[in-house]
């Protein structure tokens, strides 16, 4: 791996991240919540939306360790009370994040199959390849049904109340350390089982232009 690679992963990180929070805000600002926009989340600039351990570190870590990549950012301020659809409008939300990943790996393999890019060599093959497999690898990731995570939210939405009361309480006192925990020691296992799932979505991709 050389320094050229590093700095196109990070790039990726950066721009998938940033898409990913602003599709957050936009939704709930079209839900009728202007929080993430009084707050500035509705805007392209990273340093709004990146945190440096799970926008960086974490994804790059797992890059450099031929992991899949997964990782977050800062979460886009929200008051529920504001959305229309209450908890499924928290469900749409929570789900733009993830379409969006879908969004840009499905344009990005496209893009990449038909200019041939994604099967060259050397540094553009790498940029295509990381484009989708790190998207897809947010996407999958993201939807894990664990607060704080998008996947909580659509599971909110439809669980009965006990289990909303113990998620809530989960997300209050143990939140993003609950996945740390997950990426840290289980990380092996949650590899293989993002990698089968966005190598599944590689191959529905493929068999689109086949």
């Amino acid at each position: 791996m050389n320094i050229a690679e590093i700095l196109i992963v990070f790039g990726i990180i950066l721009f998938s991240m940033v898409l990913h929070e602003m599709a957050h805000a936009y939704v709930a600002y079209f839900l009728g919540d202007t929080t993430a926009k009084d707050e500035g989340r509705l805007s392209p600039n990273p340093l709004v939306h990146i945190d440096p351990w799970m926008s960086i570190v974490v994804p790059l870590m797992l890059f450099i360790s031929g992991g899949p990549i997964f990782g977050g950012a800062k979460p886009v301020p929200i008051n529920s009370r504001n959305l229309k659809g209450g908890a499924f409008g928290m469900a749409l939300v929570a789900l733009a994040g993830p379409a969006m990943n879908f969004i840009i790996a499905f344009v990005g393999f496209m893009i990449g199959h038909f200019t041939g890019g994604i099967y060259t060599t050397g540094l553009v093959q790498t940029f295509y390849l990381e484009l989708v497999l790190a998207n897809l690898g947010f996407m999958v990731f993201n939807l894990l049904p664990i607060p704080p995570l998008d996947g909580s939210r659509v599971l909110y939405a439809i669980a009965p109340d006990g289990i909303r009361e113990v998620m809530e309480r989960m997300e209050q006192t143990i939140g993003i350390i609950l996945v740390l925990i997950l990426v840290v020691f289980f990380g092996t296992y949650l590899s293989q089982f993002t990698s089968n799932i966005v190598m599944n979505i590689l191959y529905f991709f493929i068999s689109l232009v086949s």
